[in-house]
């Protein structure tokens, strides 16, 4: 019994060695009978991996250009147009058109209620594209007043457009036409301003800047402050403009979006008349400041 206890520890004791040296027979680690080491691991360590041959390097010299088109190239014209039927059309090659009503409210200035709305749609591409846009109040059913802009937009950066085109202006005294040139975009932390000139009749000149921002206090309750401000070259008491800064609206309005497409507001706006345009409000016997309560709903698609 003990000859053969020791007899086993004899056979484990050299296992190991044979394992090895038939593990290195097998795979090229190690030393055969009559061959050199094949490899050596210190030797792998201080291999210089620099000067192997790695995947890829330089493009052969016909590839595309991967910036093949920018600069105005599409894929049906210029020197990498692909013949045959078209297989693939870029985002910016698609028409798209887009309906906002950004107010669409009952005002209420404590003596009367008037209904007012302010829209705007598109259609075009991602560089130039049709604009209109409408704005204006109605009474008892009837309109009051309205201005109505139909602008050419074309991109000048990422988040800027300039506007080109023409306004008309109906309900304040005889209707007013205008050429109209400005800008629309989104300033530093995303405040959404838009600026226009306009050249009216009888040499009128005149310039509407305003700026909104939305703070979401929720995933769905948005707080957007508002604030407008127009000014005019000259008088023209029968429209009732006045030289100088003309009129500030400001005021702040919190909706819920039930959809993003679909979102009820309230709010409330301070309106004032400024400079001339203030005389002439006095000369009609009308307060030069109103506070006004709305309510109304904002809703695209």
């Amino acid at each position: 019994m003990k000859t053969g206890l020791n007899s086993l520890l004899l056979a484990l004791s050299i296992l190991p060695a044979g394992v090895a040296l038939a593990q290195g027979a097998h795979t090229g680690h190690g030393t055969a009978p009559g061959n050199t080491p094949v490899t050596d691991h210190s030797q792998m360590q201080s291999m210089d991996h620099g000067s192997m041959q790695m995947q890829g390097g330089s493009a052969p010299a016909n590839a595309r250009d991967p910036h093949a088109y920018s600069g105005g190239l599409i894929l049906e014209d210029g020197p990498y147009a692909l013949p045959g039927p078209r297989q693939l059309r870029l985002a910016d090659e698609h028409a798209f058109y887009g309906v906002l009503v950004d107010r669409l409210e009952r005002v209420d200035n404590g003596e009367d209620q008037t209904l007012t709305y302010d829209t705007r749609a598109w259609f075009g591409h991602d560089y130039n594209r049709a604009v209109l846009k409408a704005e204006g109040d109605m009474e008892h059913g009837k309109l009051t007043e309205a201005s109505t802009e139909l602008l050419w937009s074309h991109a000048l950066t990422t988040f800027w457009n300039s506007e080109l085109g023409v306004r008309y202006d109906t309900g304040h005294g005889p209707d007013q036409g205008w050429l109209a040139l400005g800008v629309s975009g989104l300033a530093p932390y995303w405040l959404e301003l838009d600026a226009t000139a306009y050249l009216g009749d009888d040499g009128q000149t005149a310039l509407a800047v305003e700026g909104e921002y939305e703070l979401l206090l929720t995933q769905r309750l948005v707080l957007q402050p508002r604030a407008e401000l127009t000014a005019y070259g000259k008088d023209d008491a029968k429209r009732g403009q006045g030289q100088g800064l003309s009129e500030l609206v400001a005021g702040a309005r919190l909706r819920y979006e039930i959809s993003r497409q679909f979102a009820p507001y309230v709010g409330w706006e301070w309106a004032a008349a400024l400079g001339n345009s203030a005389d002439l409000v006095r000369e009609e016997g009308e307060a030069t400041q109103e506070t006004r309560w709305v309510a109304g709903v904002r809703l695209w698609f």
